[in-house]
């Protein structure tokens, strides 16, 4: 048994089995169905989310790897019928638990003033709120506020920079997307009035961000004392607070330290996770699985990380310009076992009902075997199968 006096030591491959099974990426699928969403976005905290759609949009390529039987419309009916689950800022822009609401309060009150044309907003949102709890929901389009003002991305019409302002700050809520168009509603008429209290959980700035540190831990396994992008979106954690929270956590006894080999500082995991801890370390053997991951997977959130203890280099390069990439527009990692052996750039051509494998990048000392061939060639056919095409076109070499 693991003691819990001083720091855990791990080698890399203990380390490495751990964040896999923690992952549930390893070993037989522990996730099924939309019970099996839920049960991984409970353990995660959240997965973050992008709308680019290439081979299915990011939150949907995490879960496919994980949950045995998922298809896309779980995630959907889990958000906007069930309920069960809401998309907001988390880890960026992310879906978590709806019970989950009320602790993003400092999160969503950030948007009260701070936003960008916050008086023209602020004009016509109360108009904007009576309007769509009038219609039930509604678009930009539905709207007739044609004036253009300056927005994040772009100058955009009034319409919709007041409903995302509103959205921002937790007044309203997707009620539903067709394709890219999101359609908004009050949150009052899609959540739980229990969850809809304006006050602040947290007695203390600390606390809070204590809260959101042990999240982001969870959500990958094992982090780092360290700046790193899994902190993405953790509101004024600087060195200082971050050390502080680390500290609390700690000796309170919320997170573990590790030792592992090789690595100059120490890693910490959840105490909740103790058991799974306990299991890497054990004589077990999993089951292998070969894995498309999400560009936006929890495992990668820390990609430093992933390199210190995986030895794989993984960027992902849909916003690099073309001359820059090194290899493609949107590629994928290949997790085969406890290694990462690949990458590849999957595209629906979904009139065809083809998955297309445009290119396949494995890693120098993975070698392509007939066996290999065929771990692969499932992989993309349960791929293909995620994204509504019957058929895989790759020249296997």
């Amino acid at each position: 048994m693991l003691s819990s006096a001083a720091m855990i030591p791990l080698t890399k491959a203990q380390a490495r089995r751990f964040l896999l099974l923690k992952q549930g990426l390893l070993g037989a699928r522990r996730f099924e169905g939309k019970q099996g969403v839920l049960d991984y976005i409970a353990q995660a905290g959240c997965i973050q989310f992008d709308p680019v759609d290439i081979c299915g949009k990011s939150p949907e390529i995490a879960l496919q790897a994980r949950v045995k039987g998922f298809r896309k419309s779980m995630l959907y009916t889990l958000l906007y019928r069930d309920r069960a689950l809401v998309d907001h800022f988390d880890k960026m822009m992310a879906i978590f638990p709806t019970a989950d609401w009320p602790y993003f309060h400092g999160v969503r009150a950030q948007y009260q003033s701070r936003i960008r044309s916050h008086q023209a907003v602020e004009t016509v949102a109360q108009e904007i709120l009576d309007a769509v709890g009038r219609m039930g929901y509604a678009c930009s389009r539905d709207l007739n506020y044609p004036q253009k003002v300056d927005w994040y991305w772009s100058n955009t019409n009034l319409a919709r920079a007041a409903l995302e302002a509103l959205y921002f700050r937790g007044d309203l809520v997707i009620h539903h997307k067709e394709g890219t168009v999101k359609y908004y509603a009050r949150a009052q008429d899609c959540l739980p009035l229990e969850l809809l209290s304006d006050q602040d959980p947290f007695p203390s700035p600390l606390d809070g961000l204590c809260w959101r540190v042990a999240r982001r831990v969870g959500g990958v396994g094992l982090l780092w004392n360290r700046a790193s992008d899994a902190w993405l979106d953790v509101r004024k954690l600087s060195a200082k607070d971050r050390n502080a929270t680390f500290y609390r956590l700690t000796t309170e006894g919320h997170l573990l330290p590790v030792a592992v080999e090789g690595l100059s500082e120490p890693l910490y995991c959840l105490r909740s996770d103790r058991a799974l801890l306990e299991s890497a370390c054990s004589n077990i053997r999993f089951r292998a699985r070969t894995e498309l991951l999400a560009p936006l997977d929890n495992l990668l959130w820390d990609r430093k990380l992933i390199q210190a203890l995986f030895d794989f280099s993984y960027k992902w390069e849909v916003y690099t310009p073309a001359k820059d990439r090194q290899y493609g527009h949107y590629v994928l990692p290949i997790l085969q076992g406890e290694r990462f052996i690949g990458r590849a750039e999957p595209v629906c051509d979904r009139k065809a009902g083809i998955l297309r494998i445009q290119g396949l990048w494995l890693e120098p000392e993975v070698k392509m075997t007939k066996a290999l061939k065929g771990q692969l060639l499932r992989c993309f056919t349960r791929f293909a199968k995620l994204n509504g095409c019957q058929a895989v076109e790759w020249e296997r070499p």
